[in-house]
C-alpha cells in the first residue's frame, strides 16, 4: 500500500510573500522539497490566468475557496460553490474545500445534492475559526442535516482552528473522526490574548496525540508558518518531520 500523501498549503509560505511570486512559484519549490502535492488558495490567486500553469504542474491536489458554501444571510451561495467546483477542474485537483458559512436550516441540502451529484470534484467541509462554522456542535449539525438529505461529505480536519474557538481538538476527533478525509496539521501558540499558527513541533497543543486519533490512511497537509533562508531545505524538514509522525503513529 502506498503511503498517504503529505501537501503543502501554499498558504504556508506567507500570503505577502505568495501574493508577490505566485503560487507557482510556491509550488515548484514544495515539489523540489518533496511534498506529494499542494492545497491552492483562492484568496492567493491574483488571477485566473494562474490556472494553466499550476494545472501543468500534476501537483494540485485541494483547491481551498474562502468563501463559505452558506452566506452570512444563511442561503446557499451556488455561485461560489459552482465558481470553486469551475476551479477545482481547471486546476485538477480532485477536492474542493469549503467552510459552510452561515448554514442555518435543511431546505436547500437538496439543492446542494443535485449540483454535487454528477461532479468529479470531491467537496469536502473544513472547521473554519468561526462559530457558526468551526465547532463542533455546528459541524455535527450540518452533518446531521446533510445525512438525512442524501449528501455523503466528508470533512477536512484542521487541528489547530479548534482552539480559536476553545473546543478540545482531541474531543473533535472522537466525534468527528470518522468524517474525517484530509487533515490540516498546524501548530498553536497562545500570545496575549489570541492564538497564533506555528510550526508544528512549537505547538504548544498535542499534535503528536491528535494525529494517532485519526486514521493514519487520511492525506496531510502542512498548514502553518514555513519561513527562513533556506526555505527549501525548512520545508523538507518538516515534511520529514509529518513522515516520522506518520511512520510512528
Amino acid at each position: 500500500m502506498n503511503p498517504a500523501p503529505i501537501l503543502i498549503s501554499l498558504s504556508s509560505f506567507g500570503a505577502s510573500e505568495v501574493l508577490q511570486h505566485g503560487q507557482l512559484h510556491y509550488t515548484w519549490l514544495a515539489q523540489a522539497a518533496g511534498a506529494d502535492g499542494v492545497e491552492v488558495r483562492g484568496e492567493l490567486l491574483a488571477s485566473a490566468a494562474e490556472l494553466p500553469a499550476l494545472a501543468a504542474t500534476g501537483m494540485v491536489k485541494v483547491f481551498s475557496s474562502p468563501t463559505g458554501l452558506w452566506t452570512d444571510e444563511g442561503r446557499l451561495d451556488l455561485t461560489a460553490l459552482e465558481q470553486g467546483l469551475a476551479t477545482a477542474r481547471q486546476l485538477g485537483a480532485a477536492r474542493l474545500k469549503m467552510a459552510i458559512g452561515g448554514f442555518s436550516g435543511a431546505d436547500e441540502l437538496p439543492t446542494l445534492r443535485r449540483h454535487l451529484a454528477h461532479s468529479a470534484v470531491e467537496l469536502v467541509i473544513e472547521n473554519d475559526q468561526t462559530s457558526s462554522a468551526g465547532t463542533v456542535g455546528a459541524l455535527q449539525r450540518f452533518f446531521a442535516a446533510a445525512d438525512a438529505a442524501g449528501l455523503d461529505l466528508g470533512m477536512v480536519f484542521d487541528m489547530g482552528n479548534w482552539h480559536w474557538l476553545g473546543e478540545c481538538p482531541q474531543q473533535a476527533a472522537a466525534a468527528l473522526g470518522a468524517r474525517v478525509r484530509y487533515v490540516h496539521c498546524k501548530g498553536v501558540q497562545r500570545e496575549r490574548s489570541r492564538w497564533i499558527a506555528v510550526p508544528i513541533a512549537d505547538s504548544a497543543a498535542p499534535w503528536r496525540a491528535v494525529l494517532r486519533s485519526l486514521p493514519r490512511t487520511l492525506p496531510w497537509a502542512i498548514e502553518y508558518p514555513l519561513q527562513g533562508a533556506d526555505l527549501q531545505a525548512i520545508t523538507r524538514s518538516e515534511l520529514g518531520l509529518l513522515q516520522d509522525a506518520r511512520e510512528q503513529a
